[in-house]
């Protein structure tokens, strides 16, 4: 087993579904690929199944950055890093209140985990 650099995002506002589809599209990448792929995205030079996916694929670039930075932090090599799983899990149910007659409207939540893994 190599050495390993994880990141997580716990509560973040983003869709479930679409995090889902950029988690498997971007697992077993090596991490500048992912990076590259992830900021095509946002930029809308390429497009995942017609869809661009733009405040997802923010959210995952920036924990992917955390990952990165916490593995030069335990001197790990970044051109070897790979990504080794990105998953996505339903968060906490948010729930706005109601205001008089109508009812409460439940909000988006995601729990976003990555793991880098150094291959040579």
């Amino acid at each position: 087993m190599g050495k390993t650099a994880s990141a997580y995002a716990r509560g973040a506002r983003i869709s479930f579904k679409n995090s889902i589809i950029i988690c498997k599209t971007i697992k077993g990448l090596k991490l500048e690929k992912a990076k590259q792929l992830l900021q095509n995205l946002i930029e809308q030079k390429t497009s995942l199944n017609g869809k661009y996916y733009t405040n997802t694929c923010k959210k995952i670039l920036e924990i992917l950055q955390n990952a990165e930075a916490n593995a030069k932090q335990k001197n790990l090599d970044t051109e070897h890093l790979f990504i080794k799983l990105a998953k996505a899990d339903k968060g906490p149910k948010l729930i706005t209140p109601k205001k008089m007659k109508f009812r409460g409207r439940q909000a988006k939540v995601t729990n976003i985990e990555i793991i880098l893994e150094e291959r040579k």
